[in-house]
């Protein structure tokens, strides 16, 4: 019987960036790769993080406890649907090269690409009147310094000016607010904390302190990727997925003995 797996995507994509994914993991996997609400063929859906959440619920509610895996807002979504709902619906749990808490402050040094807060709350204002130009800073920061895939540079930049910017300032506003660290001490599930160790938009040390704080979580980075190691190192994020999965299946098979002893 196939792994159910529910892909959730980042900030300003879709769906489609875990096209490729799923298909390299193979018919093992039964995997999910909707659009969530204010991105893609959801566009007109109410764009809130919270609204992603109860999209979220509608899907897990119809698999059997599949593995979430989110990718930057993607993993935003996930820690808020835990935060509200709590493991018991899951199997496992991967994020991918995000921050629980964007803003930084004395004490938190994990914020968005080692900008101040005030640099950090300025985007909002400009995501509607700026849109091309940032674009250009969205395509640059997905990758690791020098390393743009030239194949989907065209691709990509026809993906983010499709986006419409003010459906899109709502959900980055609900991104800004969030703080998630309280989250993380309650995951109580298998937790991959991936991370790309080039990510020019979060220091790997982030994915540490999540597995210093989640009782069962294990960080993998991605040595020649950023902030997007399923696009970068699309083999390698797709072996490290089956090595969770198959430890996954391993703890429940001893389990199962041990009980049965």
């Amino acid at each position: 019987m196939s792994v159910p797996l529910l892909f959730l995507h980042g900030w300003a994509m879709n769906g489609a960036m875990f096209g490729d994914v799923a298909v390299r993991l193979g018919p093992d996997f039964d995997c999910h790769v909707p659009d969530l609400p204010g991105h893609g063929a959801q566009e007109k859906d109410e764009p809130s993080l919270a609204r992603c959440v109860e999209v979220v619920v509608d899907i897990i509610d119809r698999l059997d406890r599949p593995i979430l895996i989110g990718w930057s807002m993607g993993a935003a979504v996930a820690w808020q649907y835990l935060s509200l709902h709590g493991t018991q619906g899951l199997g496992g749990l991967v994020t991918v090269d995000m921050s629980p808490c964007l803003l930084p402050d004395e004490e938190w040094t994990f914020g968005l690409g080692g900008q101040s807060a005030d640099a950090v709350l300025s985007t909002s204002s400009k995501i509607e009147f700026q849109w091309r130009s940032m674009v250009n800073n969205i395509q640059r920061n997905m990758y690791a310094p020098g390393r743009a895939l030239a194949s989907d540079d065209d691709a990509m930049k026809a993906l983010l000016l499709k986006q419409n910017p003010t459906t899109l300032r709502p959900i980055w506003d609900d991104l800004v607010a969030m703080d998630a660290r309280n989250t993380i001490a309650g995951i109580d599930i298998p937790y991959l904390v991936c991370a790309g160790g080039q990510s020019q938009l979060y220091d790997p040390g982030v994915a540490h302190w999540i597995a210093r704080h989640a009782p069962m979580a294990e960080v993998q980075i991605f040595p020649h990727s950023g902030h997007s190691p399923h696009l970068e190192e699309p083999e390698a994020f797709c072996d490290a997925i089956r090595r969770f999965v198959m430890a996954q299946k391993s703890g429940t098979t001893e389990q199962k003995k041990t009980m049965t002893r």
